[in-house]
């Protein structure tokens, strides 16, 4: 499936989101120590690492797809992508 260098930030954007979430939970749960977190805040912490996993495995996958087809170094896509998603407000 080919994706625009907007979609890829997109989904960068996505990816980030994704991790600031687990660092937030392990600010606000502590250090992931199963003995001192709930079943609760296992499976909530959990699930936003599933998450995070999932959208940076598909946003990497994008970047190589979108690099094979438009002949650039994939290396050089995922810094401009980067950058984009990090560096710039998203279009509303």
């Amino acid at each position: 499936m080919a994706h625009t260098f907007e979609e890829l930030v997109t989904a960068q954007r996505a990816a980030d989101d994704a991790h600031a979430k687990v660092q937030q939970l392990q600010g606000d749960y502590g250090r992931p120590t199963a003995s001192e977190w709930t079943d609760e805040q296992t499976a909530t912490w959990r699930a936003a690492w599933q998450a995070w996993l999932d959208a940076a495995r598909d946003v990497q996958a994008a970047v190589t797809g979108h690099a094979t087809e438009q002949g650039t170094a994939r290396t050089q896509v995922e810094a401009d992508v980067k950058r984009a998603a990090r560096h710039s407000t998203p279009q509303e």
